[in-house]
């Protein structure tokens, strides 16, 4: 999870109430990564249990999310952050997710869109906003963002209610950016800063975009009513 990633998570967190017990998919702490990786403080009270394909930092129990090995109903907010680029049948561990989560249960999640092919164990996919729409439709209400340009996103996040939990609101939604434009950053170091400005004078913004954009952010609302739609915009430039 990057720092800015971490930032968005805070952000939900603290504007979408979390009902436990929590289930954190992808939860080994890469080294490195261990001040801006571990969720678990963000939920003191609460049970939380943090799987991964391998055990080490952050992981209670090494499981698969193809094949979850809780029941039905048992968990009331599932995270999972940079993790279903590696699962290789991501619409299995989809599906897993909404068996093991409760009716009033959130299901919080992102994936890196422009990013080097990583292994963990490998990297098979890339998700867009819309496809985040797609494969959450059984979620009444949905919360999908991203940063970075908007045609090249650096990640695609999402926020998604079961069909108990309240539909999100405009208030939350503000509050929701506000946070993230408070809490969330990837700044540049003032020389490679300089370095992309200069590169983008000589050769056009485009290549640079992705790092020159980086903490600029956008999201939307989806609600389901029933059959139709209904879209929420919003845009926001962090300086």
């Amino acid at each position: 999870m990057t720092p800015y990633l971490a930032g968005v998570a805070q952000a939900a967190i603290e504007s979408f109430p979390c009902p436990g017990p929590i289930l954190e998919v992808g939860s080994y702490q890469v080294a490195g990564q261990s001040l801006h990786a571990d969720l678990r403080p963000f939920f003191p009270e609460q049970t939380f249990v943090g799987i991964d394909m391998r055990s080490g930092p952050g992981v209670d129990q090494v499981a698969n999310v193809e094949r979850l090995p809780f029941a039905d109903n048992s968990f009331g907010t599932v995270l999972a952050f940079s993790v279903f680029e590696h699962v290789e049948r991501f619409w299995q561990g989809f599906a897993e997710v909404q068996r093991v989560l409760r009716p009033d249960g959130l299901f919080l999640l992102s994936c890196p869109f422009y990013f080097h092919i990583h292994a963990h164990p490998e990297d098979y996919w890339r998700f867009t906003p819309s496809s985040f729409d797609s494969l959450l439709q059984e979620y009444p209400s949905r919360l999908i963002g991203s940063h970075g340009p908007a045609s090249r996103p650096l990640n695609v996040w999402a926020i998604a209610a079961g069909p108990e939990y309240p539909p999100f609101t405009e208030d939350q939604k503000a509050l929701f950016e506000k946070k993230v434009q408070s809490y969330a950053r990837q700044p540049l170091r003032t020389g490679r800063k300089i370095r992309y400005q200069i590169a983008k004078l000589l050769c056009g913004g485009g290549p640079f975009a992705p790092k020159l954009k980086a903490e600029t952010f956008r999201t939307e609302i989806f609600r389901t009513p029933s059959p139709a739609t209904t879209t929420i915009s919003s845009s926001l430039e962090v300086a």
